[in-house]
């Protein structure tokens, strides 16, 4: 088929013109101002020291600031609605933890499938969990403890960060496999629940190491046992909790999400970006120093794990008959 000359030349001059135009933002100039970092949980627990751990890296490296945002409550789904609810523009991003794995089941009326309506974007790392108690309990192993607690039914309060939490279902995990009754105290977060284990308001907390193990290390809290497959690298003479109850594994985990439909581009920028930051021997080294273990993977690899984790976790809360409205 031939075109008349100036047909060509007309068509040809558009096309010029196209190309010239710039290129979508995203992919481009992405970040322009500086983007929220929403944490569902109060500032100094676990959660929020990964965000701004990897929010300076992020602002480093891309030029603008990554501010991290505390809107915690409703076990960190007040965070994740309000991160879910944004533009998918890539300006407000959520530190996606194990409680919104653990909500999914946990609660029977919220505003948003999680798995549906967040895009994973990176992990950034595991951590196992402490068993710890105050030193004024008396016991000094976990086989004491059960022994302690089987004496004393609904007698030991044992703290969490809240309803769904790690803490929570990790303490009801224990007493589904132990047969032990303890009573539930839930906080508003990691950092208030830990104020009151050291004055000894509480009695036991399993609670991510990364919080804890400062406390741990200088003796203000006796640890008992880590709840990962092998003994932690941090607490080497500190036993796990299957050594003792086989079956027993938590851990926590932490990454990054977004909201549904944010461009391609930004996700995998921000992937890449993550990503290097957990090369790097700066960052890892406070990762490990934290307690927790570098995890780092496609923005594909993330959503198989919380889908996974999403499973495992629900078979507890059903298993524990734990509801909340």
């Amino acid at each position: 088929m031939k075109f008349p000359r100036r047909r060509f030349l007309k068509l040809t001059g558009i096309a010029a013109v196209a190309s010239a135009l710039p290129r979508p933002a995203p992919a481009l100039d992405y970040p322009t101002h500086p983007v929220r970092f929403v944490v569902g949980f109060p500032p100094g627990g676990q959660q929020d020291i990964m965000a701004r751990l990897m929010g300076q890296w992020l602002s480093e490296r891309l030029g603008q600031q990554f501010l991290v945002e505390n809107r915690s409550g409703a076990g960190g789904n007040i965070g994740a609605e309000a991160v879910i609810n944004s533009p998918p523009d890539g300006y407000t991003m959520l530190l996606v933890g194990s409680p919104n794995a653990i909500n999914a089941t946990l609660y029977e009326k919220l505003n948003f499938v999680f798995l549906r309506d967040i895009a994973p974007v990176a992990s950034i790392g595991r951590a196992p969990l402490v068993m710890e108690v105050h030193p004024s309990v008396p016991v000094k192993t976990l086989p004491e403890f059960i022994a302690y607690a089987k004496a004393n039914p609904g007698k030991i309060n044992y703290a969490s960060a809240g309803m769904g939490t790690p803490q929570h279902v990790s303490a009801e995990l224990l007493k589904i496999l132990t047969g032990i009754n303890m009573v539930h105290v839930p906080y508003r977060g990691a950092a208030p629940a830990l104020v009151d284990m050291l004055a000894g308001q509480v009695q036991v907390m399993i609670d991510p190491l990364p919080a804890s193990i400062e406390f741990v290390r200088t003796g203000r809290l006796r640890p008992l046992a880590v709840t990962s497959a092998a003994r932690w690298p941090a607490l080497p003479d500190v036993p796990t909790a299957t050594e003792f109850i086989p079956g027993y594994l938590a851990e926590s985990w932490y990454g990054a999400g977004l909201p549904r439909n944010t461009p391609t581009e930004i996700v995998d920028k921000l992937n890449r970006e993550i990503n290097a930051g957990l090369a790097d021997a700066r960052i890892a080294a406070r990762i490990v120093e934290l307690g927790a273990t570098v995890q780092s993977g496609s923005p594909a690899d993330f959503g198989r794990m919380i889908a996974e984790e999403t499973e495992k976790w629900g078979k507890v809360v059903k298993a524990a008959g734990a509801k909340v409205e």
